[in-house]
């Protein structure tokens, strides 16, 4: 059966969560899409499938009882090798792989319709015809996992080189884009080609003449320091992906990517999962390096030099979070707009990253935009534009520092006892993932009660905003020491002892 006609079954995932600095590891453990198959596409769908949406009239020969099943198909024998290696492989923890991370909006939960095809896949064992020596299964794993480093690499630069080929070179051509927008949008990407393509040259160098790799730390320890490229490439990431979607708007440009989306080559990825490859790519080297090392025996060269090499990339995914941070905060600052000077707080411009953003509702059931900066906590409603401005955001009432946060967890089912709540969510007269923010600072006193799209949308908002009052209190109370500030940190235990009227 062709593979065009085979459609994954429709699963409830999750989309991508924010990226926060403080709250959540901006870059998480992921890894290769391909593995989010399903298991259909691995196998044709039978002939009894196919007949049984309606009745069959033809004559079915009996099958005799010496021709079962069991006698037709003749039994394969795997070799013991690729067994062990086969089943090593399913046990691996990280081939079960995560999902992309782009630097988007506080994380929503929503239906996927369709995911990429799994790619083709092969292990160390499927590679080694015969060994002249007994490996242990330690030694089986550890190769299978070197190899899975390798492979991954050789996919990564497919890939990239795929989207250079398929969708930056036919753009331009066809002036889908012009090619200032197509370079914020791709920004360093073909960059990194070289880089992986050197990595994977190396490792491959490495193998002996039986296939097997004997030390690979000091290898990837000279060729991490590579990868701080990535800052600027990741840095890149929060514009790019805020004119995508813009240009998402245009219709030749929609189409355009829908019919490469559609494509077989795309295993029903997106530009932007494409493009956010390399960032996934860089956040499971640590975890490769780890079931690599589990596997290393003690007195093995690699047992000094692994750890070594999991702390050096370590370090530059850091570097990659701290800087990415800094970048998407001043990107989203400057599409901020200012109906007063008095909302111009001086938190805004202080703080150096978001803790999250995205979507909220207001007691009114209007739909409001919210960002919880390092310092501050700032309402907006995204501001109507032409398809070539820029992304700006209105700023709603006056930003809440988050020093002087309260935060009140509001239980579902209990109506408001203002009554604010009453008929404002879709005809429903009870709460229902809702929170309270509110603030007694400098400035005249606010109350906000904003509901999220579910319970699990809601408990991020809400750890977020933890952590962001703790740590602005704590910095507060180091450059002003005042005994009043550890009170109300004590108090965060989403309980208000202020009652005002929400706005």
């Amino acid at each position: 059966m062709r593979e065009e006609n085979m459609e994954p079954e429709e699963t409830e995932v999750d989309s991508p969560p924010s990226w926060s600095p403080v709250s959540r590891d901006r870059l998480l453990t992921c890894a290769n899409l391909s593995d989010y198959a399903g298991e259909d596409d691995d196998f044709p769908i039978s002939d009894h499938t196919q007949d049984s949406e309606g009745p069959c009239n033809k004559r079915v020969k009996p099958v005799d009882k010496s021709a079962s099943v069991t006698g037709i198909i003749t039994p394969v024998k795997t070799p013991a090798l690729k067994r062990l290696g086969q089943s090593i492989q399913r046990s691996i923890s990280f081939r079960t792989e995560a999902r992309p991370l782009p630097p988007m909006p506080i994380r929503t939960r929503q239906k996927a319709s369709s995911f990429p095809r799994r790619r083709s896949s092969q292990l160390w064992s499927d590679t080694v015809d015969s060994l002249s020596h007994e490996l242990s299964t330690k030694e089986i794993k550890r190769q299978e996992v070197i190899y899975e480093l390798t492979q991954g690499e050789k996919q990564l630069i497919e890939d990239l080189s795929l989207v250079k080929k398929v969708y930056y070179e036919p753009m331009l051509k066809l002036d889908i884009m012009t090619e200032s927008e197509l370079g914020q949008i791709f920004g360093t990407l073909d960059s990194l080609i070289p880089l992986h393509e050197d990595l994977l040259a190396r490792l491959e160098g490495l193998r002996g003449a039986e296939k097997t790799v004997q030390e690979v730390g000091p290898t990837m320890m000279d060729w991490f320091p590579c990868l701080e490229a990535y800052i600027t490439y990741c840095c890149n990431q929060v514009g790019a992906k805020a004119l995508l979607d813009q240009k998402k708007q245009d219709r030749r440009v929609e189409q355009f990517l829908r019919l490469c989306q559609e494509s077989s080559f795309s295993r029903k990825l997106d530009l932007w999962n494409f493009l956010d490859l390399p960032r996934s790519r860089l956040v499971k080297y640590p975890l490769l390096l780890k079931e690599i090392q589990k596997s290393t025996p003690p007195d093995h060269p690699d047992e000094e030099v692994l750890p070594l090499a999991m702390d050096l990339i370590q370090r530059i995914i850091t570097e990659v979070n701290l800087k990415t941070g800094e970048a998407e905060c001043q990107f989203y600052r400057r599409g901020l707009c200012y109906s007063e000077d008095s909302q111009r707080v001086s938190e805004i411009q202080a703080s150096r990253f978001l803790y999250c953003h995205g979507e909220l509702k207001s007691t009114k059931g209007q739909k409001l935009h919210v960002f919880l900066f390092e310092l501050v906590l700032v309402l907006t409603r995204p501001v109507a534009q032409d398809r070539e401005g820029p992304v700006q955001f209105q700023v709603y009432r006056q930003p809440l520092p988050a020093a002087h946060l309260h935060l009140e967890d509001l239980p579902d089912g209990e109506p408001s006892s203002s009554g604010s709540f009453r008929g404002a969510f879709t005809g429903n007269d009870k709460m229902k993932n809702c929170f309270r923010v509110s603030t007694t600072g400098r400035s005249k006193s606010q109350s906000h009660s904003l509901q999220a799209n579910d319970s699990f949308n809601k408990q991020q908002w809400i750890s977020c905003l933890r952590q962001a009052m703790v740590q602005s209190r704590d910095r507060q109370a180091q450059t002003s020491p005042d005994p009043a500030l550890y009170n109300n940190i004590a108090e965060l235990n989403l309980n208000s002892d202020v009652e005002m009227p929400d706005t």
